[in-house]
């Protein structure tokens, strides 16, 4: 049999012949999917880049800026995350009165939106019991694929029915992120005493945007210029808001990352100064990223709101993807810029995990 993952009740994974993992009922959790070319969360490949200068040309190249917010009869369709859609799941779930094991399958999802810059995601899906969060299981990332089969069966053993009717079956779809933290893309959350688990049942569930907190981010306000002469964007992070508190002292030390990506490589970064102590904060910076029009199709910017840790590892408190392929009000923004060359375009956008 090939390898397979053991869940501990710490949440931890490793390879072993059968995978199995002990809930605290005394019950066990196994994957009997064959695990061939398992794909591995590899973190240790995480970059950090040296600080760029920064650049304000904003004022020499025009005095004239068109704001778009959301909610604006020139944004329809932003900040519409209740209305975006985020795909669906198929799975099927049974218990076995005889063996007192409960079974999930996660079987395959359709139309997940693309999370990575590249216009595509790499989903994975998380299985929960709820209350219980400590005991998780993972079926395999499944690379560059929006419509993914995963036909991945996970056996909750001696699960008394009792407990099991009881508990939250919570499905979470993720996009695997080499470089930063996995980017929730939907969750699907089913009582099991809703449903008649004396045979194997199919369900197909639309993704509902998560409930971890990725909706309350807050927003950035920050305007594009293209200078299609000069073969140049420039960006210009103006403010936020609303910005989500990070820290134990319920603020965050706010400052803000832009990335020029050309296709799937990193091209060039920079990033504002920390704002200390603020969720509103006001940061006025210009970048000038030289980019030939010839690429400009190819081309994503990716803006990035982090807290400022001095003990610890940074927190990323949300992003933006702006291209021709992000969400509906990036690529508005993206096509704004296009269309009024020379004009430092602005717009709100709702930071997303």
């Amino acid at each position: 049999m090939p390898g397979s993952m053991v869940m501990s009740p710490m949440g931890g994974r490793s390879e072993v012949n059968s995978l199995t993992a002990r809930l605290p009922s005394g019950g066990k959790m196994v994957n009997t999917a064959p695990m061939p070319g398992q794909t591995q969360h590899d973190e240790s490949d995480r970059k950090t880049e040296p600080r760029s200068s920064v650049s304000d040309l904003v004022n020499s190249l025009t005095s004239e800026m068109l704001m778009l917010s959301p909610g604006s009869e020139d944004d329809e369709g932003h900040d519409s995350s209740s209305r975006e859609n985020l795909g669906r799941i198929q799975f099927s779930v049974g218990y076995n009165f005889q063996e007192s094991t409960l079974t999930v399958k996660i079987m395959k999802a359709q139309e997940l939106p693309a999370k990575d810059f590249s216009g595509t995601s790499d989903p994975f899906v998380k299985i929960y019991l709820l209350p219980d969060k400590k005991n998780k299981l993972e079926t395999k990332v499944k690379r560059k694929n929006l419509n993914p089969h995963w036909n991945e069966t996970f056996l909750f053993e001696g699960f008394p029915y009792e407990k099991v009717v009881q508990r939250v079956l919570y499905l979470q779809v993720l996009d695997y992120d080499r470089f930063s933290r996995n980017d929730p893309i939907g969750e699907v959350s089913i009582p099991l005493n809703k449903l008649d688990l004396t045979q194997m049942q199919t369900f197909w569930k639309e993704l509902k945007p998560c409930s971890d907190g990725s909706g309350s981010r807050g927003e950035l306000l920050l305007s594009l210029c293209y200078n299609p002469s000069g073969n140049s964007i420039i960006v210009n992070i103006i403010k936020a808001r609303n910005l989500k508190a990070m820290d134990i002292g319920g603020t965050s030390d706010p400052y803000v990352k832009v990335w020029l990506m050309y296709k799937d490589k990193r091209v060039e970064k920079k990033k504002t100064v920390v704002m200390k102590r603020c969720l509103n904060p006001v940061f006025n910076e210009s970048f000038i990223f030289d980019i030939p029009t010839e690429k400009l199709r190819e081309t994503t910017i990716i803006i990035t709101v982090m807290d400022k840790d001095r003990l610890s590892r940074n927190d990323v408190i949300g992003k933006i993807y702006l291209s021709w392929k992000s969400g509906p009000g990036e690529v508005k923004h993206w096509k704004d810029m296009i269309s009024h060359p020379r004009q430092a375009v602005a717009q709100w956008h709702q930071l997303k995990a």
